[in-house]
């Protein structure tokens, strides 16, 4: 099978590389012009150069005799980037990059599109108990959010008029080894024994390992029933802050130092400081429901909350 993926100096899209290569040596891992060594030590059989990906983005004959096509190449600017409230940027790269990548793929006869999307396309917040699930209706809260939902809607469009497959993969917060942002933030406040005000909190929310998302992506890549679907994707096992700090600090081998305030005290002060979102990921409850991830592909993480800490925060442990 030849397998096209994009992305692959990205988070997921590099943990995404390493594996595949490993089961199909013809794998295309598309490098951008200007950055050349960005999967440069990974064993594809072709690293060819693109340009940026956005609408223009001409991919010719790197889609001949391609199966299937990855997608993991994004832009989260104006999600915290470096251009806050960048709706062209976002919707440049996050939507028509990928429905350009989209249209050309189904012209050149590739089978199957596999789009990582977001939770981010269900919402940002849920009712602790009331997870969201794949057949929600999409309600995206911020540009990121609307970037990827205009995406999948795009991409059924041109499975209806194309027969092109599409499969879509909503993940939340992924975390794994030399992962970055807010989980990285934490864990170096667990590793520097900082107090911590969040005793109280009583919220739930669910995460995937990267090693999870990534044996979930290439279940998609071989499965029949994988076809036109949308599957939400987490570990299995909701966490509040509290027992996620707990388990930071266990993986680390480290006394994690929790005391009591309020949550609305602590919502308001991070109000009060520009920090409302920040304060949210951390109070507020975002819960997946993956029964249909589970039903349909049979899949089923293939490791635990604890285990996915343990290779991320343990030094010794990390890969």
């Amino acid at each position: 099978m030849r397998i096209l993926l994009t992305g692959g100096s990205g988070f997921v899209g590099s943990a995404a590389t390493k594996v595949i290569a490993a089961l199909s040596p013809d794998l295309i891992v598309p490098l951008r012009a200007l950055n050349d060594t960005d999967v440069a030590d990974f064993p594809c059989s072709e690293q060819p150069k693109i340009a940026d990906i956005n609408g223009q983005t001409k991919w010719d004959d790197l889609l001949n005799g391609v199966d299937t096509v990855l997608h993991c190449a994004a832009t989260n600017v104006g999600n915290g980037g470096s251009l806050l409230n960048s709706t062209p940027a976002l919707r440049a790269v996050n939507t028509d990059g990928t429905l350009n990548l989209a249209r050309q793929a189904a012209a050149a006869g590739v089978k199957r599109f596999i789009f990582l999307s977001s939770i981010k396309v269900n919402g940002e917040e849920t009712k602790v108990g009331r997870p969201f699930d794949a057949n929600d209706m999409a309600n995206p809260q911020n540009d990121y959010g609307i970037s990827k939902a205009e995406a999948e809607k795009g991409l059924f469009k041109i499975s209806s008029d194309t027969g092109l497959e599409v499969v879509i993969i909503r993940p939340p917060l992924v975390y794994g080894p030399s992962v970055k942002g807010n989980f990285a933030k934490l864990g170096a406040l667990v590793a520097k024994g900082v107090p911590l005000p969040l005793a109280m909190v009583r919220n739930q929310r669910s995460f995937v390992a990267i090693d999870n998302l990534v044996d979930l992506i290439i279940t998609c890549i071989n499965h029949s029933k994988a076809a036109n679907q949308i599957f939400l994707a987490s570990d299995g096992q909701d966490l509040s802050t509290p027992e996620l700090l707990n388990g930071i600090a266990k993986a680390m081998g480290r006394d994690i130092k929790l005391f009591s305030l309020p949550s609305s005290l602590l919502s308001l002060g991070a109000a009060m400081i520009g920090k409302k979102d920040e304060a949210n990921s951390l109070l507020g409850s975002l819960q997946l429901d993956i029964s249909k991830t589970r039903d349909v592909l049979g899949w089923s993480p293939v490791i635990d909350v604890e285990e996915g800490l343990r290779r991320c925060f343990d030094p010794n442990r990390q890969s």
